[in-house]
């Protein structure tokens, strides 16, 4: 497997590395939606580089999880990069 794996949370919010590491460490619920978001981006990479065999249907659920777990993590992100 790659170890450049696409989507991955560090490269889309590289501004933010420290702020989405002091949420990993202080917020159990994002450091869940992380995980979360970590593994199921893991899958869809998997399936794409066709080193994982899914149907259609398997590979675009993946994706809209992907998508609804990242605007989660996009919403704490932002609420905690405007907090004081």
């Amino acid at each position: 497997m790659s170890q450049h794996t696409p989507n991955e949370l560090t490269k889309i919010f590289a501004r933010d590395r420290e702020l989405i590491t002091q949420l990993k460490t202080q917020d159990g619920r994002f450091a869940r939606l992380a995980d979360d978001y970590h593994e199921v981006n893991r899958q869809v990479h998997r399936i794409e580089a066709e080193t994982e065999a899914a149907s259609d249907e398997r590979t675009e659920a993946l994706k809209k999880q992907r998508l609804s777990l990242l605007d989660e993590i996009t919403a704490i992100v932002t609420k905690a990069r405007s907090a004081p």
